[in-house]
């Protein structure tokens, strides 16, 4: 293909050439940005610093090198220009080799490395098209819950218990994401879990605690009695299943792929969770929320101390990842810069297996209690602190010391979850190391003004700073746990009281563009104009106010707060009246009567 057709293809209207034949200047670039031009060299010692055609549009960055054939110096001077651009702008890439001879192409979403490569892209495509690599499509979100709701039902058939299903699909799902064969003539059920063994014992060949993992899944799937007495028919019929209508909307090389796949854990555990009022899994668009609200990059260091099927660290990962510019700084993040804690066994196996289907096989999580692993945390030294810990946890998941605390009739934990928050500012700051903290947590731990949420709430803004706190869409567990939650940002290590500090920005996020849909859960609604996902802007519009602190009515508010007053937008922020309607005034009614009713107030004549 000719570069003309090439910029035709792609998109004329955003070629960004500096310099003649529509070619782009690195060192010219970065003079222009008054920035510093370290030029990356090949073995001869030549720099590179002119790339054939370079496309931007909004966030992302296409870079095409022309070539007569492909060799490995040719990706390794595409390789140069993604680090050059990741420098000059930060933006997502995607990089291709394009052949002049004929229409071979190469593809690589983010870095130039075998885990980015994209062995099925073998034609060029649009500007809009190569900026969907990094935009979730609703759809496809809405297809994988539907998917996973059937698969449900045919586990159910399959005899299956509710407890067991997410982390045998997410097994299923990660042989067959590598390689699994199971449609062999004559094959056996018994051959079918050696095979999928097989493909774990080589996920985990690198993994420093790879006897405890596969003891584990080995225990708790493949050895579990209900796996064992499937039938070979009934084996193929749910791998069957999954590879047709669920690995197919699952990409873990684009940020959509990572999105739906961490959607996949979220809605298949709502089956796992609906008994267990604990067990609030945090929806995908949230942690993707409070991962970009605390600024995650290739150089944070994350933990997640309640880490669940591991929804926090997926999210981490791929925004440090898409922060990266060479293969070496993702390996890094890989294997240095995840961590996660996870106290029920089962669930810990969840996570171990989200993770090595995002082909993190060396991955940080520990099972255990957060409180007995102070020591590791300390180690890791994280700076971003990312959680959704227990509401209502039971004295035997929390210290003695703190338990001994509670009065005779407690048997939850009287903070609601905000001991979590103590603890691990208390670790960091045992060590002076600053961090920041996202947690959510329920509605009444913002309200409370009096007992143990008072107590801990004036404790933490001792040696740390509430920063932020966003009301939530109510139920934003849907179809799991009931609770109103709230996001709550901490600066750790920085005073409350330092008068370097703004004053508390509060978000009232009440509308995040989902619905609740029947047997699916809150789904991502689209604009009925331009077809593009509400919540894109939604959250473009929440990131914003925040940054910029901004207080508008009826969306955001800025006031001064101590430890003894409500940590809440709606105590704080004007009303916007020209948005009430008459149908917001009857909903107000019957929440109202429903409160009543609920607390025995109203009776029927």
């Amino acid at each position: 293909m000719i570069r003309a057709d090439m910029i035709s293809t792609v998109g004329r209207k955003y070629l960004t050439s500096n310099i003649e034949n529509d070619e782009y200047s690195y060192p010219k670039a970065f003079s222009a940005a008054s920035l510093p031009f370290v030029p990356v060299r090949n073995n001869n010692g030549r720099a590179f610093e002119k790339l054939d055609i370079r496309f931007v549009k909004d966030n992302v960055t296409v870079l095409i090198e022309t070539k007569r054939n492909f060799t490995k110096a040719d990706e390794a001077q595409l390789s140069a220009y993604v680090e050059y651009e990741k420098r000059l702008t930060g933006n997502k890439t995607v990089a291709v080799l394009a052949n002049t001879t004929n229409e071979d192409v190469r593809v690589w979403r983010g870095v130039v490395s075998d885990s980015d490569y994209m062995p099925k892209e073998t034609t060029l495509r649009t500007m809009d098209e190569y900026v969907d690599f990094y935009i979730s499509k609703v759809n496809d979100k809405e297809k994988v819950m539907q998917n996973t709701y059937k698969l449900n039902e045919k586990l159910h058939r399959h005899s299956i218990p509710e407890k067991l299903r997410s982390q045998f699909v997410g097994t299923c799902l990660l042989a067959l994401k590598n390689g699994l064969d199971y449609s062999t003539p004559k094959l056996t059920a018994a051959q079918v879990r050696a095979r999928i063994k097989e493909v774990l014992e080589e996920l985990l060949n690198s993994d420093l605690n790879k006897a405890e993992k596969l003891a584990l899944l080995n225990r708790n799937v493949l050895g579990d009695q209900y796996v064992r007495q499937l039938s070979i028919e009934a084996f193929r019929d749910v791998l069957k299943f999954i590879e047709d209508n669920i690995l197919p909307f699952i990409n873990d090389k684009s940020t959509s792929g990572q999105d739906l796949l961490n959607l996949f854990f979220v809605t298949f555990n709502k089956y796992v969770g609906k008994s267990d009022k604990n067990q609030a899994f945090t929806p995908d668009h949230i942690t993707d929320f409070m991962a970009k609200i605390t600024g995650v990059n290739k150089h944070s260091v994350v933990l997640d101390p309640c880490c669940g099927s591991g929804s926090f660290l997926v999210r981490a990962m791929t925004q440090a990842l898409d922060d990266c510019a060479t293969a070496a700084e993702q390996e890094n993040v890989k294997k240095h810069q995840i961590y996660g804690i996870e106290y029920d066994e089962n669930i810990y196996g969840l996570a171990t297996t989200n993770m090595l289907i995002h082909s993190d096989g060396n991955s940080n999580i520990r099972q255990g209690s957060c409180f007995a692993m102070a020591d590791w945390i300390k180690e890791a030294k994280p700076n971003v602190i990312l959680m959704n810990p227990p509401y209502n946890g039971q004295r035997i998941h929390l210290p003695k010391t703190y338990v001994d605390t509670w009065a005779k009739e407690k048997k939850e934990d009287p903070s609601k979850g905000l001991y979590f928050v103590k603890y691990m500012a208390d670790t960091l700051n045992s060590i002076n190391q600053q961090a920041k903290l996202a947690v959510l947590l329920p509605v009444a731990c913002a309200i409370g003004t009096s007992g143990e949420i008072a107590r801990l709430k004036r404790e933490i803004l001792k040696e740390n700073t509430l920063d932020a706190v966003f009301t939530l869409p109510n139920e934003i567990f849907y179809p799991g746990a009931s609770a109103s939650a709230c996001c709550m940002v901490f600066k750790i290590g920085i005073k409350h009281t330092d008068v370097s500090n703004p004053d508390t920005f509060f978000g009232y996020c009440k509308d995040d563009g989902f619905k609740k849909k029947k047997n699916i859960g809150r789904v991502e609604q689209t604009d009925s104009t331009t077809g593009k996902s509400k919540w894109t802007e939604i959250e473009n519009q929440w990131i914003e106010l925040y940054r910029n602190r901004k207080p508008k009515d009826g969306l955001s508010a800025t006031h001064k707060v101590t430890g003894d007053d409500e940590w809440l937008c709606e105590a704080y922020m004007k009303t916007d009246y020209t948005k009430l309607t008459e149908r917001d005034f009857q909903q107000t009614i019957n929440e109202y009567l429903s409160y009543l009713v609920k607390e025995g107030n109203v009776y029927e004549a």
